[in-house]
């Protein structure tokens, strides 16, 4: 293939867009939650997965793309996943919703037991393809990301920032909190170097995810 050719980062093709279109709106069900490393489900499908701060949106970016109301479980509640939860997509590929880290409503050491199930599967899951980790755009970037950023260089783990909730911001926003974002991750080494940016209550940004995601993990309809 021609350098040329080669699909340029952050940007898809109609064909693209529509292929992605189709594999999100295929079944989708909730498989398992894993509560220990041993629990983890045999790794022959790729994986893409989702972490981020309690509250930051994970399950409804989950259900944003795959067009379901109740696949992941939403709450108000700040640090309800416990557990590395799986979900099967047209057994193509596994969407995970990692624990989340930040404040939560539970003791330091449920809090240190649930993040670390979350860093075992980060360092050690060969059949996962990137990890989107998920911010606030109305918050960008805080110290309390950090951790999670260095964790994700350590473990080699390529990971993309994708801003959420972005339809809460004034007209202009977006594309500051987009821009000073990728400047602050551009010498991490395991950051890919494109910010999404979304909003699951309004739609933006998810066809464009689901290119990036179908693309990152190689899956083709058949």
């Amino acid at each position: 293939m021609d350098a040329s050719d080669e699909p340029k980062v952050g940007e898809y093709s109609d064909a693209e867009i529509e292929a992605a279109r189709v594999l999100f709106a295929r079944p989708a069900t909730f498989i398992m939650g894993c509560a220990k490393i041993e629990q983890l489900p045999t790794p022959d499908l790729p994986e893409i997965a989702f972490a981020g701060r309690s509250n930051v949106g994970k399950s409804s970016l989950i259900n944003g793309l795959v067009g379901m109301h109740k696949l992941a479980r939403a709450s108000n509640e700040p640090g309800r996943t416990r557990e590395v939860n799986f979900f099967d997509l047209d057994g193509r590929m596994r969407l995970v919703d990692l624990p989340g880290y930040g404040w939560a409503k539970a003791s330091k050491t449920t809090v240190k037991k649930f993040q670390d199930l979350g860093r075992d599967y980060l360092r050690g899951r060969v059949t996962l393809k990137r990890v989107y980790l998920l911010i606030d755009s109305r918050h960008g970037l805080k110290k309390v990301d950090d951790e999670a950023l260095d964790a994700l260089d350590l473990s080699a783990v390529s990971y993309q920032i994708v801003l959420t909730k972005a339809d809460k911001l004034k007209a202009g926003e977006a594309a500051k909190v987009q821009a000073a974002t990728l400047k602050a991750i551009a010498k991490r080494p395991a950051a890919y170097p494109h910010v999404a940016v979304t909003s699951s209550e309004k739609g933006l940004g998810l066809p464009e995810l689901r290119a990036e995601i179908m693309r990152t993990t190689g899956v083709v309809l058949d």
